[in-house]
């Protein structure tokens, strides 16, 4: 893997740096699944393409997308750029770390906030908004909404791409990991989490 030649700190803190302009984060709903699967697909073919080769990337899309069980929870979110959708992302209080609707061993099942984690889940943003801040402000808004359930971690399935940001908001590795697809190839993921502050 090409991981090696990435300078990630560089990354991390070009992401820090980033203006956020002009953007608004709400709930996604219902009528936003379309444009957020065209998202998710540009997101997935360029943002992976530097760290996967291209059977990787392909194999990618049977681990990732869109989780519907996020907006019917709530817990989704899209950051607009005065009006069109420049990312997305969210938080769960359910079992399931990663993966979209398509995706093999979910499980809906909802998590003790006493003694679990939250899931931060499906962070995407569109190539042309990427290191502007989009990514952070989906973060901290999930990291608010699950501090006031109750959770005082949050955890989630890092793709090599989006590792710079998680580290640079404060995300420690827990274990490495690789996702098995029907093709053979074993997407390389990270599991990673936070303690969130105290109220």
């Amino acid at each position: 893997m090409p991981t090696s030649d990435i300078d990630r700190g560089d990354a991390a803190r070009a992401v820090v740096a980033a203006p956020r302009g002009a953007l608004a984060i709400r709930k996604a709903g219902s009528g936003d699944i379309e444009t957020l699967r065209a998202l998710m697909q540009q997101a997935i073919d360029i943002h992976l393409a530097a760290y996967l080769p291209p059977e990787g990337v392909a194999a990618s899309f049977e681990i990732m997308g869109l989780d519907t069980q996020l907006i019917e929870d709530g817990t989704y979110f899209v950051v607009e750029a005065e009006g069109p959708i420049t990312g997305c992302g969210g938080w769960s209080r359910r079992a399931t770390l990663f993966g979209g609707d398509h995706s093999a061993g979910r499980d809906s099942g909802l998590v003790d906030p006493a003694t679990e984690p939250a899931r931060i889940r499906a962070m995407y943003t569109h190539p042309d908004f990427a290191r502007r801040g989009v990514g952070k402000m989906i973060l901290e808004t999930c990291e608010a909404a699950a501090a006031a359930e109750g959770f005082g971690r949050c955890e989630m399935a890092a793709t090599l791409s989006g590792e710079p940001l998680y580290r640079a908001a404060g995300y420690k590795t827990i274990e490495p990991f690789e996702a098995d697809t029907s093709t053979g190839f074993k997407v390389p993921l990270i599991r990673m989490g936070k303690a969130l502050a105290e109220a």
